[in-house]
């Protein structure tokens, strides 16, 4: 036996203790172990004093580079760019046919009615027949234009989920725990829809309002020089209003997809732990706190309406006081003799067409803000990259020296502090021999599950920053695996080499097969099986309803907590890794639960290099080797019997359990 109140440096084994299989008490916290936030993200220093700054994380402001709103829309588009010019073509067809009916009624007024009195009635129906054509090119090509964008939007709008829900999965652990799963679905689903309804209808509508703007003020340029000038001259007090509108919706709209975001987290959380809701008796309590989120809510939802409400009111305003104002001054024209009363007629029509869509822009306005702050929250979530990045150039694990599939695992002055600034692993050395068991135990901020995070590379070791650093402490320190730095293992490689087996057995909606298979999706239904057999579940399985084709339902819940960490076993078997990570596998069973574990246990450790996080010391006594943990340190090494035969803190654990179970 080892004791040590510095680092934790030790190869020896030991034989394996005697099996009990009772449950055991949990170890007592240890006041003077730091607190740690497994929330927050590796990136301090030792030494560095708490981050106080706001977090963009809690705040859903991730940062985004100026312009990256702009080029993920832009990658989005490009493979649709021969789609998006025939799209443009065919409205610019459709606004030209759509444009053609004033100057028609213009003709006919002129034209074709005194033709008609002199019982010429060619002209007549030639206009008509015009304006039928127009009409029907006009529905023809929206129709087609309709049918292409929709597909270019419903394409896009594919792309981006499938974008965020591989970022999703790419990004590190540490990302996941600072950033709810109700923001990411509110970025999937609330701001993918705000995109949708931008492309699907305001796209559409800004191509033809600026078409129809073209076309209309060179009709009328064409038509009157005077009237054309000044319905041009009106466009300065609504470009005034539009840049009003745009500066405040955007404002608004920004809070607007923060506070949306902000009840799908609250409404995801309530739902996820509505057990604890219903057990503490937290209705009341989250109903009030549902509603101030939902309040705000709908506060900034109201805001929105104001403003477009209030754009609406003033564009109508200006319109119709310029429409009054042109054909007062036209009427007083053709009177004169200076303006032809059909000019004048399609001139009227012309200002109603360039004015009424003002409202439809201001729609536009509403929809592009709001599909602009989701797309600035989703490029900016698309902008995290993984902590623990993919190598450049991979290395391969060496050739198994043996028959036995273990690995010798090093920790080789390896720091760690979270975000917040506390050290949880200050300089740890360790080596454990490969195809041995080791437990680690101690109280709670003792490092021990950061330990397994690091072996699991779900972080790596922080970089070292002492006041007077020396040469050794400015590196980071690594974790190996038969040599090899897990930083420069492929992912694929090192989940097939390392595989964690967590206290919540997660199961995926589908069969027990498939949730077995994930440790080795190509696996046959023979050694799903066999592996099944190994760990001593097929039993239960055979039982279910329809066998290994039962469908465990949402998160496992057909199955009991026993038997889903019974198939998460049996899911390690069959990936066969070197390296096993148990993290308090065994602590939420019973008895009859932990003993069905236990021998599961046995199975899938056989040969393997395994890390057993424990806080049961029945587990703990099955081990070839037991680490006692305190402030990120080693403090006592050995075998369980050595340590339960000497005055040690393992020792003072073991009594105390003896006691209990008496």
């Amino acid at each position: 036996m080892t004791t040590s109140t510095g680092t934790g440096k030790a190869t020896g084994d030991g034989p394996d203790g005697d099996h009990a299989p009772h449950p055991s008490p949990p170890l007592p916290a240890d006041p003077a172990a730091p607190e740690t936030s497994p929330g927050a993200s590796p990136a301090t220093s030792p030494g560095t004093p708490p981050d106080t700054s706001p977090d963009a994380f809690a705040q859903d402001l991730l940062p985004t580079a100026k312009g990256a709103s702009r080029g993920l829309l832009g990658s989005l588009l490009r493979p649709h760019t021969r789609a998006a010019w025939a799209a443009a073509v065919l409205l610019l067809l459709q606004q030209a046919a759509v444009q053609a009916g004033p100057l028609l009624v213009a003709f006919a007024i002129d034209h074709a009615v005194p033709a008609l009195r002199a019982d010429d009635h060619g002209p007549l129906i030639a206009v008509a027949a015009a304006y039928l054509l127009c009409a029907s090119a006009a529905g023809g090509l929206q129709y087609v234009f309709v049918r292409l964008a929709a597909r270019i939007s419903q394409d896009v709008l594919l792309d981006l989920r499938g974008r965020i829900f591989r970022h999703g999965q790419a990004l590190s652990l540490d990302f996941h725990e600072r950033y709810t799963s109700g923001r990411l679905i509110s970025r999937a689903t609330t701001d993918v829809e705000a995109l949708r309804e931008l492309l699907s209808e305001g796209l559409q509508e800004l191509i033809s309002i600026t078409l129809a703007t073209v076309y209309i003020t060179a009709t009328l340029l064409y038509l009157d020089w005077g009237l054309g000038a000044a319905a041009v001259a009106t466009a300065g007090p609504l470009y005034l209003l539009v840049r009003s509108f745009q500066r405040r919706s955007q404002r608004v709209y920004s809070v607007k997809s923060s506070a949306m975001a902000a009840v799908i987290v609250k409404f995801a959380e309530t739902i996820n732990g509505i057990r604890p809701v219903q057990a503490f008796r937290r209705e009341q309590a989250n109903d009030a706190a549902f509603a101030r989120l939902n309040g705000r809510h709908e506060r900034t939802n109201g805001d929105a309406v104001l403003e477009m409400a209030r754009y609406v009111i003033s564009s109508r305003l200006v319109a119709n006081v310029a429409v009054a104002a042109l054909v007062l001054w036209g009427a007083y024209r053709v009177a004169s003799g200076s303006l032809a009363l059909g000019v004048l007629a399609a001139a009227v029509l012309y200002l109603r067409r360039l004015y009424d869509p003002i409202d439809r822009l201001g729609m536009f306005l509403n929809s592009y803000q709001s599909a602009a702050a989701s797309l600035g929250k989703i490029a900016g979530l698309l902008a995290q990259r993984p902590s623990v990045p993919e190598p450049t150039d991979p290395l391969p694990l060496p050739e198994r020296s043996g028959a036995l599939p273990g690995r010798e695992v090093t920790f080789d002055g390896v720091r760690f502090s979270y975000r917040t600034g506390g050290e949880v692993l200050p300089r740890f050395d360790l080596t454990l021999a490969a195809g041995r068991t080791v437990a680690v135990v101690g109280s709670t901020g003792a490092g021990k599950s950061t330990l397994a995070k690091l072996l699991a590379r779900f972080y790596d070791p922080s970089p070292s920053a002492p006041p007077h650093p020396g040469p050794e402490d400015l590196r980071t320190g690594s974790v190996r695996v038969d040599g090899v730095d897990l930083r420069d293992l492929s992912t694929a490689d090192l989940r097939r080499a390392v595989v964690m087996v967590t206290q919540e057995a997660f199961l995926f909606s589908g069969t027990v097969a498939e949730n077995i298979a994930i440790g080795r999706p190509d696996a046959t239904r023979e050694e799903v099986e066999q592996a099944a057999r190994a760990i001593g579940a097929h039993d239960f399985i055979a039982a279910l309803p329809d066998g290994y084709d039962t469908d465990v339902r949402r998160r496992g819940g057909r199955i009991s907590a026993g038997q889903r960490q019974l198939v998460a076993f049996a899911r390690a078997l069959l990936a066969d890794p070197s390296v096993l990570i148990l993290d308090e596998a065994t602590s939420s069973l019973d008895i009859p639960g932990e003993r069905a574990v236990q021998h599961a246990m046995d199975t899938v450790l056989r040969g393997r290099t395994a890390v057993v996080i424990a806080h049961r010391l029945s587990t703990v006594e099955t081990a070839d080797r037991v680490l006692v943990m305190s402030a990120g340190r080693v403090v006592e090494d050995g075998t369980p019997a050595e340590l339960i035969a000497g005055r040690g803190r393992f020792a003072e654990l073991h009594q105390a359990w003896r006691e209990s179970v008496v």
